[in-house]
Formats: structure tokens, sequence, C-alpha cells
């Protein structure tokens, strides 16, 4: 498998782990974004959310606690924070393995992206 995630995961990339247990790693993006701007991916490999089934609803539900956990320990929780899953081109996802963005560490603003509108 060609997958960058899963590479991370066996060890064969370096990433600035933050966070791991027998489910998930979360580790610092290479591009941040915010302040804080850190992955969480399941060490199962889903391709896209569309790819996620009903027995991966626990493994799903572990990546978010483990944002909520990560934003604790990053002292910005009660400030707030972002989390964020794409999934396929449009929707920004650029590496084919679920990957939940948490983002923190300054005020976000919405929406994300303005396009300037085409007026008739």
């Amino acid at each position: 498998m060609d997958c960058l995630f899963c590479k991370i995961i066996q060890e064969e990339i370096p990433a600035a782990i933050i966070y791991e247990d027998e489910k998930v790693i979360a580790f610092n993006d290479i591009n941040p974004q915010a302040p804080f701007h850190a992955l969480v991916i399941p060490r199962q490999h889903i391709r896209t959310l569309n790819d996620i089934t009903e027995p991966d609803r626990e493994l799903v539900g572990h990546m978010i606690m483990v944002a909520a956990k990560l934003a604790e320990q990053q002292g910005f929780a009660g400030d707030g924070y972002r989390t964020v899953l794409n999934c396929n081109e449009h929707g920004g996802q650029t590496v084919f393995h679920i990957h939940l963005h948490v983002l923190g560490g300054k005020a976000m603003g919405w929406p994300p992206y303005q396009a300037k509108l085409k007026t008739l």
C-alpha cells in the first residue's frame, strides 16, 4: 500500500507524534493552519468518510474523543477549537486515509472560505 499515513503508522516515515494508543495516532500537521494543528488518524486504513462502515462507528467516535483530549491538554478546549474531516477531492481531502484535523489556539472565522459570488 502506498499510503502516506500508513507509512507513518508503520514508522517508515517520521512524524511529530503527540498521542498514540491502540486505535489511533495523532501528530502535528506539516503545514499548520493555526497555532495548533494536529491530525488524528486511525491505525486502520479507511480511504474516505464514504468508506466508513457500521463497525467503524466506535473508531470514529474515538478519534473525536482524542481531539477533545488534545484540545484540553493544549489549553484551548474552553476557548474553542475546530475539527475537520475532509472527504474526497472537492471536500479538500489530499491523503486518502481518513484523518481528523484539530485546529486551535486562535479564533476561527466562518465560513472558512468565501468564494467570490457571481451576481446575475
